[in-house]
């Protein structure tokens, strides 16, 4: 017989990495970890790809116009990277502003900056009940491959209408890899206080990649081309895409023999949900700053503080320290005190509206940071509390599974995103800078007490952490599939009920319509 043959170092160092991946993945709680990486890197890249295009997109249509018009005579004024028309919030000169050029080329690029949010508002209501049905792993996979698609489409794009097509996949990938990220770290942590600080997480991730994304863009763009930003950001996207494979193995036989998964609870019905349609609403109102500002603030900066480009790029930049502070804080008061996550998300509404009140009135940019800083420190407040919030209603009111709550959650971000960078600079050309900046502080501030509805929500206790429940069915599958009641509380002649809240007088007509459907 003869000897075996030595195994070479490359060999055996694969084996190894081989062996240490598989004792990793033999652990859940390492495996969770794991999935929580996968699905932070997910939400980062979307978020990159969302923001990378702000300084690269407007000078690159600039030069495609410019390439279109050939005279000489004709100067093409290179965009900020905002949707208004510049020299809509000079205050005195609007007629010394280049209009005809410019104004085409910024509803180009405002249609494009809003074509990814809308198609993702489209294809939300379809993506949540298809992710409800298949499971969390699928849809994310299928995410990350449209986002790759997308990537190395805008790095190779050539004319505007490729980058529109760009942009809009970009939605339909967001609109999968987003939903099924968030509804996954929601299902793979249970029990709070993890589910709040794994949120706070993924939510930290978003920031930075939003955040980083223009410096990162605008330095590779210049230094390095169009092509390399992009390509970075693909091989991001298949990074992750094969870790998910090794990781959560979505294709192999023990996954799918998962096939008795329950039946999650239609995304109508959630909607109708008077304590979830509270949260989104929130969801919708603290978000519509950022998305408003993000478009205009850098043209009202140039003509109001005289702001160098160095500044309009990084006046939101600084603010990603008070939003991490913000998702820190959140989740550590969660943790000692879960049952007023309305409490804290109404704060962070108040924040964001007497943020969005004083931005008008800075005219340096120290202060404007600090007005933005704050911005982004409510939004946090609001996002770490209420996202926990809205997979804790469904766990106590619905069935344990969250795609479409969480796709009812994106719907909400994508509406301000979709309206920001087209009617941003309508009502700043009809109403001024000021008018539209105290009007989205005031809903914000009309909004925060709506959050008093959802005082009672803490009183509610999902079933599975008690001993004596009552099972619809045995739990199958993936999730368990478990009737939740409520905490009883005692009437003064000692009866048991339930908690009041604030819609228990419409609780019985929504009780029957579910029941009728």
């Amino acid at each position: 017989m003869e000897p075996a043959a030595p195994v070479g170092p490359a060999r055996a160092a694969a084996i190894k990495l081989s062996e240490a991946m598989g004792a990793v993945l033999q652990d859940p709680r390492r495996q969770r970890r794991l999935v929580l990486v996968i699905v932070c890197v997910a939400l980062f890249l979307d978020n990159m790809l969302y923001m990378v295009i702000v300084p690269i997109v407007p000078d690159y249509i600039a030069h495609m116009h410019k390439a279109g018009r050939p005279s000489p005579n004709t100067e093409v004024t290179t965009l900020q990277p905002s949707t208004p028309a510049t020299g809509s919030a000079n205050k005195g000169n609007t007629s010394e502003s280049p209009k005809t050029a410019t104004e085409s080329e910024d509803v180009k690029i405002g249609v494009l900056f809003a074509s990814k949010a809308i198609l993702q508002l489209l294809v939300n209501p379809l993506s949540g009940p298809f992710i409800d049905r298949m499971s969390y792993d699928v849809p994310l996979l299928i995410g990350l491959g449209v986002l790759f698609a997308s990537t190395v489409l805008f790095a190779f794009a050539e004319d505007y209408a490729t980058l529109f097509a760009a942009r809009s996949l970009q939605g339909l990938g967001s609109a999968f890899a987003d939903t099924s990220g968030i509804a996954m770290i929601a299902d793979k942590y249970p029990e709070e206080p993890e589910r709040s600080r794994a949120l706070g997480v993924a939510l930290a991730f978003i920031s930075f990649g939003s955040l980083v994304a223009p410096p990162f863009g605008g330095f590779l763009y210049q230094f390095a081309g169009k092509h390399v930003p992009f390509l970075v950001l693909a091989a991001v996207s298949l990074f992750d895409a094969l870790l998910l494979l090794v990781v959560a193995k979505p294709f192999s036989a023990v996954t799918r023999a998962r096939a008795n998964l329950p039946v999650g609870t239609p995304i109508h019905r959630l909607m109708l949900d008077p304590y979830i349609a509270v949260v989104a609403g929130a969801l919708t109102t603290c978000n519509i700053p950022l998305a408003f500002l993000e478009p205009t603030i850098a043209t009202w900066m140039e003509h109001t503080m005289a702001a160098s480009e160095w500044e309009r790029g990084m006046a939101w930049l600084p603010a990603f320290v008070p939003h991490v502070l913000g998702v820190y804080l959140t989740v550590r008061l969660a943790a000692r005190y879960p049952h007023l996550q309305w409490l804290y998300g109404a704060l962070g509404l108040a924040v964001i509206g007497a943020s969005s009140c004083v931005v008008p009135a800075c005219r340096s940019f120290a202060p404007l940071v600090v007005s933005l800083c704050g911005l982004c420190f409510g939004i946090a407040l609001v996002d770490t509390a209420l996202l926990p919030t809205l997979a804790f209603l469904v766990d106590v009111r619905h069935v344990s599974v969250y795609g479409s709550v969480y796709a009812i959650a994106d719907i909400s971000y994508s509406v301000a995103y979709a309206l920001g960078p087209i009617v941003a600079g309508h009502i700043v050309h009809s109403l001024g800078f000021a008018q539209l900046s105290l009007g989205m502080g005031l809903a914000n501030l009309l909004y925060a007490p709506v959050l008093l509805l959802l005082r009672n929500v803490g009183l509610l206790r999902r079933s599975r952490s008690e001993r004596d429940v009552l099972l619809d069915e045995p739990p199958q599958g993936l999730y368990d599939a478990v009737r939740l009641r409520e905490r009883p509380v005692s009437d003064p002649d000692g009866a048991p009920r339930s908690p009041s809240g604030p819609f228990d007088e419409c609780e019985d007509v929504y009780n029957n319509y579910y029941a009728r459907s």
